[in-house]
């Protein structure tokens, strides 16, 4: 049997090739286009359970199905895998957009008796109405064609650009002698020695992926090493690229996303794809956000132009250097933190072992949410992920254990992964209207870190546990959801500029001496983090937050403005400097081309939604304040508090606006000051 139609357990991820994707797309896109027609007869009674039985069930499966082929193109990508993604994209695109823009369904839908249902589908079908709209549903004619064009090329282009980034990526690698290495941690140099070895080749294998290119950058006393590097990296997938590499030019791409993105939002009737965006967010307009975005920057500019003037003293008077590139400033940067706070990030890597994190994780998380993370078993896509299941803690002397969720951790940096971090979906909690059973959430948390060396395990820097725990965060929205309805369940359904608040607020913890105090012990001797190098740590936190925050408010302003005022016909780059002008205070080299490589905003999801990172750390914040003013004198986070936010903000999911769940856990409305305050910025 073809393993991506068995639905009566979990993906058979170590069973399925790429000669099983289309067979069995094929097929999931039969049965939906059947069950589609079904619910849409006029003799199909516009009831919401009736509906589901049918039609949610079909798509849930061809989502489940695809989810399962997408996921493993974003982690074990090869050319006959993305061969077969490619071929059914087009198929699997072109249904997703009929169905939501299907006017039978979305008449039926607007004809279900609304009193009939409970509040989690009154939010589900309020949802829905909205979404048809937006899907096109009220578009005719030749409208109708256009905008569906528009959704099938937008998927190929999002897919290519993806594959240009990932490809530009793995294709670099600098072979680097012993000598041009000083500088660069012990670590790094033997995971980079061993990969040249494995190919036969003399030297040290550098590569652009994070695990290695952070570090060289950061320690390597060579600047013409740190510059190599640094070119490289920040023309990757761009017209800039040397040689065989500009075949991953992304520019086109970008031009072509942003002009269909403008197209499909004035066949809606607006007048820019911002518009378009924040119609289900937070926000209540692009001109908001906008404000926001340059409030938060006059704020952060004092402070981040101090941060750029120490750094300016530091390396000209103690490092001597009269001209400093923008290759350099990462060394110079990490040689200030060691100087000022006298450790630097590698001293304190050594304390963060990979296994000794994760149970310090599972320790708070089982503290205060009232549940118990145990290893399980389940079919994987590589040797390297773990799969685990989230029990919630039953009243003593009850012997059935509740199943909450269950998710797979993939941490480790490979060929053939997508750089970055991301939780996913494998499937939600939903009580399913074919058979009255509660389906329990599934979700992937994937990271890459590097691997361990010479036997040793896998060494975290302190903001890779930072991204572990910002992860799990967005892992236990969704899988500690109580809400039964699908498609308000977890993270389904929330507004997608308050979607990072669970996922910012796990953060914080990462900066407690009660947690970090359980999760850290040497490599070598096993000792814990010393309580003195932690405060060198919490001294240093907000080293230079204020450049940092105008770095996250120029992606999120360039963004916005790309998807407003902007028009794609022009060149984007002078767009993207002006916003620089306006808020940074450093600037890179005129070829530098960052944006060809802006995942986030031309392949994953986040267009004219950037700003949701800072938006929502204004919630994470303000709910992270709770904690801090209810935790006992040695600083142990209240239980009570974590019971409250995690009926108020994780139980409660999408269900209801994402303000009322604040305001349920809070008892008013966010405000910036804890935000202010946590990153060293407040008056």
């Amino acid at each position: 049997m073809n393993p991506l139609l068995r639905f009566d357990a979990l993906p058979l991820f170590d069973q399925i090739q790429p000669r099983h994707v289309e067979p069995a797309i094929d097929e999931l896109l039969t049965r939906a286009n059947a069950a589609l027609e079904t619910v849409t007869a006029p003799d199909f009674p516009a009831e919401w359970n009736a509906i589901a039985r049918t039609l949610d069930v079909a798509t849930e499966q061809l989502g489940t199905a695809w989810g399962a082929v997408s996921h493993l193109n974003s982690v074990a990508d090869t050319p006959e895998l993305r061969a077969a993604y490619n071929a059914v994209l087009p198929k699997v695109t072109a249904f997703w957009t009929r169905l939501g823009a299907d006017e039978r369904l979305f008449a039926k839908y607007k004809a279900i008796d609304t009193s009939t249902l409970n509040a989690e589908q009154l939010q589900a079908h309020k949802n829905a109405i909205r979404n048809f709209v937006l899907g096109g549903a009220d578009l005719t004619g030749d409208a109708r064609t256009r905008f569906a064009e528009i959704q099938e090329k937008q998927a190929e282009l999002s897919q290519k650009f993806s594959e240009n980034t990932l490809d530009a990526t793995d294709a670099y690698s600098y072979y680097a002698k012993a000598d041009e290495l000083a500088g660069v941690p012990e670590d790094v140099k033997q995971t980079a020695l061993a990969a040249a070895q494995a190919e036969g080749k003399d030297g040290y294998k550098l590569t652009l992926k994070m695990p290695c290119y952070l570090p060289v950058m950061q320690f390597a006393d060579s600047s013409a090493l740190r510059e190599t590097l640094y070119r490289a990296y920040v023309t990757r997938a761009s017209d800039q690229a040397t040689g065989d590499s500009q075949k991953f030019d992304n520019s086109q791409n970008i031009r072509d996303i942003l002009a269909l993105r403008l197209e499909e939002a004035r066949l809606l009737g607006y007048p820019d794809f911002g518009s378009v965006s924040v119609v289900p967010k937070m926000a209540d307009s692009t001109e908001a956000v906008i404000r926001f975005l340059r409030d938060l920057a006059r704020k952060a500019k004092p402070f981040a132009e101090k941060d750029l003037a120490d750094l300016r003293a530091f390396a000209r008077d103690e490092l001597h250097l009269t001209d400093p590139q923008p290759w350099d400033w990462p060394c110079v940067s990490e040689k200030l933190k060691e100087a000022r706070y006298a450790f630097s990030e590698q001293e304190v890597k050594q304390y963060f072992t990979a296994p000794k994190v994760l149970a310090g994780l599972f320790k708070i998380v089982e503290n205060l949410f009232g549940v118990t993370i145990r290893r399980d078993s389940a079919p994987v896509w590589n040797p390297g992920v773990e799969f685990y299941r989230i029990e919630r803690n039953t009243p003593q002397g009850v012997k059935d254990v509740e199943l909450v969720g269950q998710f797979y951790l993939d941490p480790a940096a490979r060929a053939g992964k997508r750089g970055g971090a991301w939780m996913d979906d494998v499937r939600t909690r939903w009580l399913r209207p074919d058979n009255g059973v509660l389906q329990t959430p599934v979700a992937h948390l994937v990271c890459n870190f590097a691997d361990g060396v010479d036997g040793k395990p896998p060494l975290l820097t302190h903001d890779d546990v930072t991204t572990l725990f910002h992860e799990f965060g967005h892992g236990l929205h969704h899988m500690l959801t109580q809400v039964n309805e699908r498609d308000v369940s977890g993270i389904s359904g929330v507004e997608w500029d308050a979607v990072e608040l669970p996922s910012q607020f796990m953060e914080n913890f990462c900066w407690e001496w009660n947690v970090l105090q359980h999760m850290t012990a040497h490599v070598d001797t096993g000792e814990p983090l010393p309580r003195a190098l932690f405060d060198k740590m919490l001294a240093a936190k907000n080293f230079q937050s204020g450049m940092q925050t105008l770095r996250q408010i120029e992606f999120a302003l360039f963004d916005m403005l790309l998807h407003t005022s902007h028009d794609p016909a022009l060149d984007f780059m002078p767009l993207l400097n002006d916003v620089r002008k306006e808020v940074a205070v450093m600037h890179p080299p005129a070829w530098s081309r960052t944006a060809h490589t802006f995942s986030h905003i031309f392949a994953g999801g986040y267009a004219a939604g950037y700003y949701s990172y800072k938006w929502a750390e204004v919630l994470s914040a303000d709910a992270y304040a709770a904690f801090e003013e209810t935790a006992a004198a040695d600083g142990t986070p209240s239980a009570e508090t974590g019971r409250k936010y995690r009926e108020a903000i994780l139980e409660a999911g999408g269900s209801r606006p994402a303000m009322e769940s604040f305001k349920a856990f809070r008892g008013r409305e966010p405000t910036l000051d804890a935000l202010l305050r946590h990153q060293g910025m407040s008056a």
